[in-house]
């Protein structure tokens, strides 16, 4: 099989600030994998969870070596690219873009959408949430006005953690609750912003104003020692993120959390999310599917998996004003994958 790497650059429509810092544009790459005149198609993005970081170049730089090694198989000889891939120990959001791309190859070559080559229904699909970052009350406000004027908004994701304390967070929150439809649900997502006195005192807050769940409240390198504390004490459910990678990471956290966030940029792709919602399923945990700065190509990809999911946050390519590709579509909130063979983005 041939393989093609290339690079785009995607900006933001309002850029996003979250406890780590702000993101206004990224460079992301696109992998083309052709084999028997069909294309298959990956997307892999760059992020930071703090600990860790896949910025563009490393990505880049580890999809050129390990081409090569690739060229030799056929997209349906998954099990040994696997192998090949995690013996190379390249970032996971190169194995990702390559694993997608055969996903979408072998859709391709069946004729058909992923969902249903695995026997999914898109009915069972939730609608997503759209991102507030972290902003003061009055700018808070106008991008729920934002969202409102392009997307029907039916769930809000407010990015907390400031810099600025808990109380800066309330009211940030306060003000989003005052500008949204009063029937709009709100979820959080901390990043790590916040320490286990903070975590304990916000998740006792959050419940009293109608906040669902808690996403990752405590920095991943405090989570094993300080999350089963705010486990006992915590009257919402607790979800993490950066402190999840791949399904080793699930069976440790399954006595301290409610859920976990599976993004295919952390899994290295649709084959270890699967296996993240199989796992997460048994340990009798929530699944979520999330993003990075990825594009419609991507969110598109984790739309085949969305079936499984009890809440979704695929809402990245939503906010970028020169998204290059079309694919899963937005219909009463939800996030939907089309009829098309493979990942069915164009």
């Amino acid at each position: 099989m041939q393989i093609d790497i290339q690079t785009f650059t995607v900006h933001k429509r309002f850029p996003l600030k979250i406890s780590r810092g702000t993101t206004a544009q990224t460079t992301n790459i696109l992998v083309k994998i052709q084999h028997e005149n069909i294309e298959g198609w990956g997307e892999a993005s760059p992020f930071s969870t703090g600990e860790k970081t896949q910025p563009t170049t490393i990505i880049q730089q580890a999809l050129q070596q390990i081409t090569p090694a690739l060229e030799k198989f056929s997209p349906l000889d998954r099990q040994q690219i696997e192998q090949l891939l995690t013996e190379s120990q390249i970032p996971s959001a190169a194995r990702a873009a390559i694993d997608i791309a055969l996903h979408d190859w072998v859709g391709k070559k069946v004729g058909l959408p992923l969902w249903r080559l695995w026997g999914l229904e898109r009915h069972r699909i939730v609608p997503i949430s759209v991102t507030i970052g972290i902003s003061t009350p009055e700018v808070a406000q106008q991008r729920v006005r934002n969202w409102l004027e392009f997307i029907d908004v039916r769930v809000l994701k407010l990015k907390l953690g400031s810099s600025e304390g808990v109380e800066a967070d309330q009211a940030m929150l306060m003000a989003v609750k005052e500008a949204a439809p009063p029937d709009t649900l709100l979820y959080v997502d901390a990043n790590g912003g916040w320490s286990l006195e903070d975590g304990v005192k916000m998740c006792d807050w959050l419940a009293t104003v109608g906040v669902v769940y808690v996403e990752q409240p405590l920095a991943a390198v405090s989570a094993m020692t300080d999350l089963p504390h705010l486990y006992e004490r915590s009257p919402l459910p607790i979800f993490v993120d950066e402190s999840c990678f791949t399904a080793q990471d699930i069976p440790p956290l399954a006595d301290r959390v409610h859920g976990i966030n599976i993004k295919l940029m952390k899994s290295g792709g649709l084959t270890e999310a699967m296996r993240m919602v199989y796992v997460a399923k048994a340990c009798g945990l929530q699944v979520m599917f999330g993003c990075y700065s990825d594009s419609c190509l991507a969110n598109t990809a984790a739309a085949q998996l969305a079936p499984f999911a009890d809440y979704l946050d695929l809402d990245s390519h939503l906010n970028l004003i020169d998204d290059p590709f079309t694919g899963a579509v937005m219909e009463k909130g939800r996030l939907l994958p089309n009829d098309l063979p493979g990942l069915g983005v164009k």
